[in-house]
């Protein structure tokens, strides 16, 4: 076991283990919905009683028979663990839980801490198998693109936990769901909300075809030349969301694994007629005047 994927098995062990701790102090007490996969366990166990850890183990292993062929081989080993220890977390952890006077501490600190526990896991090259594995087999087969997949299915399993868990803790649910993905794309990216990427890859034609597909972004290709090889290649870049990178990385090496991929911060930009600043809180334009 080499040093570097030692530290991304502990990443991802700890972050199952913040991510199950949410759920059995916070979640389940207070009778919160989640999106994905946790958010059906949590129905499950609402409407049935039935374990939560056992079926988001059950769920979850059927999910990755599925779709193990759309995960790098480490990737898949670090999904394997998440899931392993998301289940044994919860089953062992205390499930006495937390439930506050003022509600508002609910999603600040549930989402707090599911986002940190994800962050984590994927910082630690991870995911946690459900949703991550139906959003790309919706893209293969479906042309659906990531984001949108995602808000599909979180969609979908938030309103239909929302018959169960009645309308203010549905809102709740939704307000953690902003705050955590709020604080996950920090543990992933920091404060910059667009970056920018050099991709150097020998199946150049394929990876622009497959961002433009998937991420739905626009592609510049560059003439390259290699200093030793004197071989000509192109290069392609792209301005993303900071959301936009883990999807964006798992696209370009699931089809080239040798890629040469540069990622970059972007504090302004300019082109053909408009030019604006990146907000560093929101993300939005702003017009340069």
């Amino acid at each position: 076991m080499n040093r570097k994927f030692l530290k991304n098995f502990l990443l991802v062990v700890l972050g199952s283990l913040i991510f199950a701790y949410a759920i059995n102090l916070l979640l389940v007490p207070n009778h919160m919905g989640e999106g994905g996969v946790t958010g059906v366990t949590l129905l499950l166990k609402y409407t049935l009683g039935w374990d939560n850890a056992i079926t988001y183990w059950i769920i979850n292993v059927v999910l990755l028979i599925i779709g193990w062929r759309y995960l790098e081989r480490e990737t898949l080993y670090l999904t394997i663990v998440s899931v392993m220890c998301i289940s044994i977390f919860q089953k062992i952890l205390p499930s006495t839980g937390f439930i506050p006077d003022n509600s508002m501490i609910i999603p600040l600190m549930g989402g707090a801490m599911i986002g940190i526990g994800l962050g984590l896991v994927f910082l630690g090259g991870g995911t946690t198998a459900g949703a991550d594995i139906i959003v790309m087999i919706l893209n293969k087969y479906f042309g659906i693109n990531t984001s949108a997949g995602f808000l599909m299915i979180d969609t979908v399993v938030v309103l239909s936990t929302s018959f169960v868990i009645g309308l203010e803790k549905t809102v709740l649910t939704l307000a953690m769901l902003v705050v955590f993905t709020r604080i996950m794309n920090f543990i992933l990216e920091g404060f910059n909300p667009k970056k920018s990427i050099t991709i150097i890859s020998k199946e150049s034609d394929k990876v622009a075809q497959a961002i433009s597909q998937r991420i739905q972004r626009g592609i510049t290709i560059l003439k390259g030349e290699g200093y030793y090889t004197r071989h000509e290649k192109d290069v392609l870049f792209i301005v993303v969301s900071r959301n936009q990178i883990l999807p964006l990385q798992r696209t370009v090496l699931e089809i080239d694994p040798s890629a040469f991929m540069i990622i970059s911060n972007v504090q302004q930009v300019h082109g053909e007629g408009f030019s604006f600043y990146l907000d560093a809180e929101t993300g939005q334009q702003i017009p340069h005047r």
